[in-house]
């Protein structure tokens, strides 16, 4: 059985896999961003193993989870899921980044540079990352009015190049991105049309099948399917520069 560790995993499709690992048996730690929702998500999850906190739109707090979960030693894989959606309005946070970028791209960056390196990587990404704008020369918005919808599109866009970044540079882990589709969660809203009941299934498992059809790196999914992701996220120059930026805000090397 395997030990992962999951990102946003005190409600919606974090919550579903979490509970999904721990009914097949695997050891899964969670995440909340402060105590409350921890004790909430120790309550769903009944059979997780613990629960790391820190708010993800704080550089310093992620820098935090990240030490937390070295503390508890080694993983199998880690599902980054956590992330806000495309209804944000423009919320700067504390280090100064809209808060949709700090959360959903520099993030996952700043947690897949300082944790010590599992055998699998998986970042959630969205089904708007087809649509979005790919000139990375504005990661924060300070030169563009803003737009949630796009500056979402993006964020998950980011996510792409990050798991085809790390695929890339760090052959010896399988490192992938997935769309969960758009469902009925907190997120997605009532009138999501897909299904809810398939959205979690694809981290789950990228993060533990031995199908060979899940033991690739730098691809995408949808619904356990390879799914051919944003042509852009294939530019190594375009991982580059993402890597470079998000090195430079953060003050930490991938590596």
């Amino acid at each position: 059985m395997a030990r992962i560790f999951i990102t946003g995993s005190s409600d919606g499709l974090g919550k579903m896999a979490a509970g999904l690992l721990v009914e097949q048996g695997h050891k899964v730690v969670l995440h909340a961003r402060s105590d409350a929702r921890a004790k909430e998500a120790s309550k769903a999850v009944s059979g997780a193993e613990s629960v790391v906190i820190g708010d993800l739109s704080s550089i310093a707090q992620t820098k935090d989870v990240a030490s937390q979960v070295n503390a508890l030693g080694d993983f199998d894989a880690i599902i980054h899921n956590a992330g806000v959606g495309y209804r944000e309005p423009k919320r700067i946070t504390d280090d100064g980044l809209p808060h949709v970028f700090a959360i959903n791209t520099l993030a996952p960056f700043i947690l897949t540079a300082m944790i010590k390196k599992p055998k699998r990587l998986v970042y959630l990404s969205s089904g708007m990352h087809h649509g979005a704008g790919t000139d990375l020369s504005d990661l924060t918005w300070s030169k563009r009015s803003w737009n949630g919808s796009a500056a979402y599109a993006e964020s998950k866009f980011h996510d792409v190049l990050l798991a085809f970044a790390v695929a890339r540079l760090f052959p010896n882990i399988y490192s992938n991105a997935l769309e969960p589709g758009w469902v009925p969660t907190k997120m997605g809203g009532a009138g999501a049309p897909d299904d809810l009941d398939q959205a979690h299934r694809t981290q789950v498992w990228l993060a533990t099948s031995t199908d060979p059809a899940a033991l690739v790196s730098g691809k995408y999914f949808f619904h356990q399917r390879r799914r051919d992701p944003n042509p852009a996220a294939n530019d190594v120059r375009k991982q580059a520069q993402l890597l470079e930026a998000c090195e430079k805000l953060a003050g930490v090397k991938l590596g």
